[in-house]
Formats: C-alpha cells, sequence, structure tokens
C-alpha cells in the first residue's frame, strides 16, 4: 500500500506542478511530518529513556560510526562511478541522512525498542548540521573530478536549527501534552496506520510538485541515461547498506534492531527537501536518486519487517 502511495504521489505531484506552475517550498510540510509521522510514536516514551545513551554507548558509537564515516564512503565510491556530479551529490546526501520519518513505523513493527529508535532518531537530527556540513565537503573536493564547479548554497545552521525545531522538539513537547488527554491518544494510536499512509501521500505529493522538481522533466529530455544510472545506484547502495547492517548488528536484540533500522533506512524526505535547495549548486540530476530511494526503500523495509524475530 505504501509503494503505491509513492507511485502516486510523485505522479501527482509531477503532473500538479507540470499544469500549475507547481508550489513554493513552506517549512509547514516539515512540521506536518513532524506532528503525523513522528509525534504519534512518542506516546511511549519517556524522559527517563536518556539513561539508554548510557547503558548502550558502545552500540551509540557503533552507529556514528557506520552512519557517518562507512556509508558515506560507500555512497562516495558508487558516486564516482556514476560520473555525474548531480547524482553521486544525491546519494551522498541520502548516507549522511540517517532514519526518517518512517523509522519508527519500522522499528515498532520489527518489535525493536521503541525509546532506543527516538533517542537514535533524536542523535541523527541533532547531526544535520554535520551531514550538511558533510555535503559541502564532498561538493568541494569531488568538484574537479567531475569537471565542475562548487559553491555553497544553503545556510547549515540556520536550516539544522529549524529541522531539528520542527521534526523533533514540537513532536516531542505536543506528545507530552497529548499522554495527558486519553480520548485524543487513544483515536490517534487507534487511527495512526491511515494517518501515516495519508501523511505519506501528502508529503510526496507535496514534495513532487515543488517548483523545483519540474526541473525533471528538461532533464529527461536531455539526459535520459541518467534516470537508469541513477536506479542502479540507488540499489546498489541499499543493497550494500543491508549486508553491511545485518554483519554489524545482532537483530536477536531489540536494541541493536532500532539500530538496524537507523542504518538500513535514509530520512528520504528531509533529503529531498536538502536537494531542492542545493540544485544550483549540484544540478537537478540530484534530485533523481532520492526520487528513487523512495520507491526503493519502503517495498525493501516491507519484506525485511516481515522477517520473525
Amino acid at each position: 500500500m505504501q509503494l503505491i502511495l509513492v507511485f502516486l504521489g510523485a505522479i501527482l505531484g509531477l503532473a500538479y506542478g507540470n499544469y500549475y506552475q507547481g508550489f513554493v517550498f513552506s517549512s509547514d510540510i516539515c512540521l506536518f511530518a513532524g506532528l503525523t509521522m513522528i509525534m504519534p510514536t512518542l506516546f511511549k516514551v519517556k524522559l527517563s529513556d536518556i539513561k539508554l545513551v548510557f547503558e548502550h554507548r558502545i552500540l551509540m558509537l557503533k552507529g556514528l560510526f557506520v552512519n557517518y564515516l562507512i556509508l558515506p564512503i560507500i555512497a562516495l565510491i558508487i558516486g564516482l562511478f556514476t560520473g555525474d556530479f548531480g547524482i553521486a551529490a544525491g546519494l551522498f546526501l541520502l548516507s549522511v541522512l540517517s532514519g526518517g520519518g518512517m523509522v519508527m513505523h519500522w522499528i515498532k513493527k520489527s518489535n525493536a525498542d521503541t525509546s532506543l529508535g527516538f533517542i537514535l532518531l533524536f542523535l541523527n537530527l541533532v547531526f544535520v548540521s554535520l551531514s550538511l556540513l558533510m555535503l559541502h565537503t564532498f561538493g568541494e573536493y569531488s568538484a574537479p573530478y567531475f569537471d565542475t564547479e562548487y559553491s555553497q548554497d544553503i545556510n547549515v545552521e540556520s536550516f539544522a536549527q529549524g529541522v531539528i525545531e520542527l521534526l523533533i522538539i514540537i513532536p516531542f513537547i505536543l506528545s507530552r501534552v497529548i499522554i495527558f488527554i486519553e480520548p485524543v491518544k487513544n483515536f490517534i494510536i487507534d487511527k495512526q496506520p491511515y494517518i501515516s499512509k495519508i501523511s505519506l501521500f501528502v508529503i510526496i505529493f507535496y514534495l513532487f510538485g515543488l517548483q523545483n522538481s519540474q526541473l525533471l522533466f528538461e532533464l529527461y529530455d536531455f539526459e535520459q541515461e541518467l534516470f537508469p544510472i541513477s536506479i542502479i545506484a540507488v540499489l546498489a547502495f541499499y543493497f550494500i547498506i543491508y549486508f553491511l547492517a545485518r554483519v554489524v548488528y545482532n537483530l536477536e536484540s531489540p536494541f541493536e534492531r532500532a539500530a538496524f533500522w537507523q542504518t538500513i533506512t535514509r530520512y528520504v524526505t528531509l533529503a529531498l527537501v536538502v536537494s531542492t535547495f542545493s540544485i544550483n549548486t549540484f544540478g537537478i540530476s540530484m534530485i533523481l536518486p532520492i526520487m528513487f530511494a523512495y520507491v526503493i526503500q519502503i517495498p525493501f523495509a516491507i519484506v525485511i519487517s516481515k522477517y520473525k524475530y
């Protein structure tokens, strides 16, 4: 069902943007994602759960090592083979944005520890500044390889601050309020499967309906070969990180399963938002691997989540 919604949202979003000039980006979409996809998963999370950071510090360090060193190296190698600066940048951006709006859904579905899962999600969002700095470093040092120029076009500090506020702080505060309003909390929990599906469709429709996303039509007209190249690159990236995560994490442990999901899923929605601000620097092809990550990651996660732990 999620895959159908992804395709439908993307197609309708592109069609809307093509016929009606597209949306102008608003940060409200990030708040919408935080309230509908992250906030409902926080009802069982307690402030006392912060102690898990110290109890599982080795797992934390292992996750940071994998997500912010190994995966970027893998993405860099695959990206260089594509021969396209934009595709390489999009893949690299995926590699430094761990987790995502649906990661808590997969963590819960696989009976992993949701408290640790949220802490990992929080830490990954805190590290958005690091992720964007790594993207900047990638652009600076890889541009000569692709025989192009690079200039930073995004305010790292302000963007990271906005992400943390809209996707973590506001949803968490609101969840603390709602847990004391039993009827509202029970309604949200009961309707969560429908809320997450509707939210997924709205977010994808909106992002693919942005004015910048319409440049994909021009890219298809002049450089069609970049589309299959991007698909192959994204498939290779996901297969490699899956087998890497299976080796690194002990899936018998609910805590390690939470870290496992934070590694094999990427924050695709956030990556798409960042890429729409960065296409003047990296090129419109930067959106391609992120777009294909949507249609690869969701069925990929559905299949893995069916594994009985």
